[in-house]
């Protein structure tokens, strides 16, 4: 049966399979994969991800489509990804506003420049994007450790994109946390000056404290306390929204990943924020 709604969820990651094919249904409200990663795999990996899409909702992240990047978008793939999609029903697509190919995949997840230019080159391909998916879509704000060029901030930036692509954010709380200890900015007025109307849909995950001043994004250990009271921020300004815990490597228990999962959910009750289904 699957979940009416989808307020809490957890990556599905092929590491994780077999511990998510026997947790109970209750768990979480829908799984994350990023449609790359599965598109045309078959074998038991094959069944097992069709065996997790029939008990629970499937949205999906993605990793390549590169969106910043000077090449033209990746059609063929674009088309594999809507299949992809529509076969899974998938009611949430989102990629990183970041590049991550030129003359080849970089296997990273690049800052773009914080320029007008960027911003009309970035938006044109996200409303080719969405075209060519037949659906909306999210981009992520993403953790970076140097930037190329800031003719503006970073929040105008990323609000210029939406307002022109006319797509919607998928708040990664995480990576606020991190940019403003790296970049020197403050984490709450950065989500102050989001547009609340954009966010759909947030993540959360752990990373590593290299210096007082110096944070990694990992995705391999748990969410640190500064993150959570930044959620509970979010929580608040943006209402209920489909959060996904994200753990990449590392990976414990499945059941301290279940009770990483039960915070959100508890932080999303008392937070007194509210979603339309």
């Amino acid at each position: 049966m699957r979940a009416a709604t989808l307020n809490t969820g957890l990556g599905l990651r092929r590491g994780l399979l077999p511990e998510l094919l026997a947790m109970d249904a209750g768990a979480v409200d829908f799984l994350e994969c990023a449609p790359e990663n599965w598109i045309a795999v078959g074998g038991a990996y094959g069944k097992g991800l069709a065996q997790l899409a029939e008990r629970f909702p499937i949205t999906c992240h993605g990793l390549s489509l590169s969106l910043g990047g000077s090449e033209p978008l990746d059609l063929h793939f674009l088309d594999q990804t809507r299949h992809f999609l529509d076969r899974h029903q998938v009611r949430m697509y989102s990629e990183h506003l970041s590049y991550c190919s030129d003359d080849g995949h970089l296997y990273d997840l690049m800052p773009i420049p914080f320029t007008d230019e960027a911003v009309h080159h970035v938006a044109a391909r996200i409303r080719q994007a969405q075209e060519q998916l037949g659906r909306r879509i999210a981009v992520e704000n993403i953790s970076y450790y140097a930037a190329p060029y800031q003719a503006m901030s970073e929040l105008d930036f990323i609000r210029a994109v939406l307002d022109e692509a006319d797509c919607d954010l998928l708040l990664d709380v995480n990576n606020v946390f991190v940019n403003a200890c790296n970049h020197g900015y403050e984490a709450r007025a950065f989500l102050e000056g989001l547009p609340q109307a954009r966010v759909t849909g947030m993540h959360i995950a752990g990373h590593y404290d290299e210096a007082p001043d110096l944070k990694v994004d990992t995705h391999g250990a748990p969410v640190k306390e500064d993150v959570w009271a930044l959620y509970t921020l979010a929580c608040v300004r943006f209402g209920v929204q489909p959060t996904v815990l994200e753990r990449d490597f590392n990976y414990p228990p499945l059941a301290e990943l279940l009770a990483e999962t039960a915070r959100i959910r508890s932080v999303q009750l008392a937070s007194g924020g509210r979603r339309d289904e």
